[in-house]
């Protein structure tokens, strides 16, 4: 199967129009429970396709690394996003976000496959910056507990919908590898405000 570049670059694009390419729009757009912070994850592109991603790698991965790596990614998610509600800075959150996006694109897109431990020291170098977002956002009424809750859970159901797509295109391994590029050329576009 040809991979359409054009039709790729063109899906990225869509997706990653300015109104919904970021996944912080309005941090007081729910209230400040679970609700919030189960919304959070979804109110952006940037997070979602990551999400997605990253439960998509440790599908390919196999073995222990489809709980692991995903695991990984919530554990040290979290503790960004103590630091992200404690005021601690990070530097360049957002392109470090979209980064993570292409990074693990690619990833799927070259099918790469490396030893779970290093998979996992991988994803937690982003998950810092996504859970620091998830933080900083909080609303300000929020409970921290239920809205981190809430956000973890959205984490977790979205790294399992990636998961359980490797398992769905398994027997179409080129289209696997077209959601992976796909994906990649989604964190360029979200990248480009950064580098242009």
């Amino acid at each position: 199967m040809k991979i359409d570049f054009r039709a790729l670059a063109l899906a990225a694009a869509a997706l990653a129009l300015p109104s919904a390419a970021f996944a912080h729009p309005d941090p007081h757009l729910f209230s400040g429970g679970a609700a919030a912070g189960l919304a959070h994850p979804f109110t952006g592109i940037d997070h979602i396709l990551t999400m997605l991603a990253v439960g998509m790698w440790a599908g390919l991965l196999g073995g222990r690394a489809r709980w692991l790596v995903p695991a990984a990614f919530v554990g040290v998610m979290s503790i960004g996003a103590v630091l992200g509600a404690a005021g601690v800075g990070l530097p360049a959150v957002e392109p470090a976000i979209a980064t993570s996006i292409i990074v693990v694109g690619l990833l799927i897109a070259a099918s790469v496959r490396v030893p779970a431990a290093i998979a996992m020291m991988g994803v937690a170098a982003f998950a810092l910056f996504h859970g620091h977002a998830h933080g900083a956002e909080m609303p300000a009424m929020a409970a921290p507990l239920a809205y981190g809750l809430g956000f973890v859970t959205a984490t977790v159901m979205l790294h399992g919908i990636g998961l359980l797509a490797v398992y769905g295109l398994r027997p179409a391994p080129q289209l696997l590898r077209t959601a992976g590029a796909t994906i990649a050329v989604a964190g360029f576009v979200l990248l480009l405000p950064y580098v242009l």
